[in-house]
Order: C-alpha cells, then sequence, then structure tokens
C-alpha cells in the first residue's frame, strides 16, 4: 500500500511516500479501506518534526480517516460499512490515516451518520469534529443564541471555519478571530457577523477587560485565551480545544470570581464514543454542506509532505482533504 512513512535514524527524523507492506500493520480488529484522511495540526507538527507528536517509529501520519471496512472481527462492524476514525493516538502511538489501509480498534470508529458522504466526513475530520465538541460545550452551559455574540479565535483555520459555519446556521451571531483580515470575504461567508484582526487579543491582558462577548471558542491559548477570558459577559464560557499560540495562560481569576466566566476544556482525542456520536449528529444534520465545500482544498498524497509546512507558517485556509483510496 502507499503510505507517507516517518522513520527516524538516530537524531534524524525522514519522511516519505513510500510502498509499505500491509502486513506491516498493527493490531486490530477492524481493518479499513481508507478513502480519504487530511491534513491536521498535530500531522503537520509530525510531519515536519517541529514537535514530538510521534511516539514510536515508524509511523504513519494522520489522526483521522474515512472509509469502507474491508475486515472485522468486532462485533459493532461488518464488511462493507462506512466509518469515520478521529483521535486514540492514531498517527502518534498507532498507524494513522496517511496510507491506503488502516488497521484498527473497532472501539475508535463511529459509523457514518446519513446525511454525509466520506469525502464530507473528512472535509469535517478531527477539525470539524473537535469545533462540534466545543459548540455542544457552550450549549450545555446554557449559552443560547439570545445571551450574546460568540468570538472564535483562529477563525479561518479547520476549526474555526467549521465551527463559524455551524454556530451561523443555529443563529449565534459569530466575532472571528483572524491574523490574515484577507480572509474576512471568506469569514463572513461562513456566517461571521464581524471580523476582527488577531492584534487585539495579543495585547497586554487586563484582570477585566471591557465585557463584549457571551461565549468563546478558542484553539490558540497563551495571551488570546487569556484576553478572551478577560473580554467574557457575565456568566460567559470558553471552550479550549488548542494551543496555536502557547501553552501558557497569562490570566487574572478575576473573570472567575467576579463574573462567573467558565473555562470549558475540550478533548478531541479521547472523547467517550456517546460524545462523539452525538458530535457527529449535529455536524450531519446543522452544517451547511455548502459552506463546508468552500472550506475544503484537495491534497495527492503524494503533496502532504510539501503541503505541511504551510500549517505551521498560518498560510491554511479551512481543511486540506486527501484523497489516499488507489
Amino acid at each position: 500500500m502507499k503510505a507517507i512513512l516517518i522513520e527516524k535514524t538516530d537524531n534524524e527524523q525522514i519522511v516519505l511516500l513510500a510502498n509499505v507492506d500491509d502486513a506491516r500493520l498493527p493490531d486490530g480488529d477492524v481493518l479499513v479501506d481508507v478513502a480519504y484522511s487530511t491534513i491536521n495540526y498535530k500531522d503537520a507538527l509530525a510531519i515536519t518534526g517541529q514537535a514530538p507528536v510521534v511516539r514510536r517509529f515508524p509511523m504513519i501520519p494522520g489522526i483521522d480517516f474515512t472509509g469502507t471496512v474491508a475486515e472485522s472481527s468486532h462485533p459493532e462492524f461488518k464488511s462493507g460499512d462506512r466509518v469515520i476514525l478521529n483521535g486514540w493516538g492514531v498517527g502518534e502511538t498507532h498507524w494513522g490515516g496517511l496510507a491506503e489501509r488502516a488497521r484498527v480498534k473497532g472501539e475508535w470508529l463511529v459509523p457514518l451518520p446519513d446525511g454525509i458522504d466520506l469525502r464530507q466526513a473528512a472535509a469535517v475530520g478531527t477539525a470539524g469534529y473537535t469545533a462540534a465538541l466545543c459548540v455542544q460545550a457552550l450549549e450545555r452551559h446554557g449559552i443560547t443564541p439570545e445571551k450574546g455574540e460568540i468570538v472564535i479565535s483562529g477563525a479561518a483555520g479547520g476549526v474555526g471555519s467549521v465551527a463559524t459555519a455551524l454556530l451561523a446556521t443555529k443563529g449565534y451571531a459569530v466575532t472571528a478571530v483572524t491574523g490574515r483580515t484577507s480572509e474576512t470575504t471568506y469569514l463572513r461567508e461562513l456566517g461571521a457577523a464581524s471580523v476582527i484582526d488577531r492584534a487585539e487579543l495579543t495585547g497586554r491582558v487586563k484582570a477585566l477587560g471591557k465585557e463584549r462577548w457571551a461565549g468563546g471558542i478558542d484553539v490558540a491559548g497563551s495571551t488570546v485565551l487569556a484576553n478572551m477570558i478577560s473580554m467574557m459577559n457575565y456568566g460567559g464560557v470558553i471552550a479550549a480545544c488548542g494551543l496555536a499560540a502557547g501553552m501558557d495562560l497569562p490570566a487574572s481569576v478575576a473573570p472567575f470570581i467576579l463574573r462567573g466566566v467558565t473555562l470549558a476544556g475540550v478533548d478531541s482525542v479521547m472523547c467517550p464514543k456517546p460524545d462523539r456520536l452525538e458530535a457527529w449528529s449535529l455536524l450531519a444534520s446543522d452544517l451547511d454542506l455548502n459552506k463546508l465545500e468552500s472550506m475544503v482544498t484537495t491534497v495527492p498524497l503524494s503533496e502532504v509532505i510539501e503541503a505541511a509546512p504551510k500549517f505551521l507558517d498560518g498560510a491554511v485556509r479551512g481543511r486540506l482533504v486527501v484523497p489516499v483510496a488507489g
């Protein structure tokens, strides 16, 4: 099978498009013919070696994929079933989706919901599924469209694009934050009510800033998240799911104890299956597929290695979908 393969000799990492014997696939009770994978931020880090994402070598990256079951000894799946995988350490400790076949544990898989096809599910991918988890977190904490605007950092990226489109469809007013003001038209087409420059959230963090938003979805961390927290309305909620700007959080406790702000952590990797099923149901029912299509750039498997660094340069809009089927 064709696959992106990451190998390490001494301290040097080598990444290549290789022909790999699928007999080398790791253990698992479901074998999947991969139709589509994607390039995510974590994949870019793995492929470029700029962070220790890969824990075992050799490794096939690709933290998500969609495809059709070829063989299964798992009771929930049979040959011919169409499935989705997101996370579970795939592409980090277990061979991932940037290959024509994958062998995984059936408990990691989610059936393809009605209303979307394998390509659309890949376009949603881990980024879009994470966005859905963030939207659910806001809703579970009582944040409704009537409460006020929702601010989204990294809005032109994968998580931000899907979150913007999903929230707009559900009737929320979205403030999209981006470091690329050239993406203003794109973000408004996704449904953003307003677009602001990321610079507004990268300055000195006040203990309490002016109240601006009822909720937020953050992929950045660091000063961006700290400023968002300081500007939440009373009772505001932020779903935090990323660290693109850093792992630190130079914030004050003041918004939490004086305004009742909630910081809700969102993990997509080890998320329990019931929450995954709920998130995918939300995406299948509420995500505008025309808007989803506008987010997609197709990258052949042969160009994945070249495309990965663009993620780290902040040059990727929306979702990078990789057709894998041979």
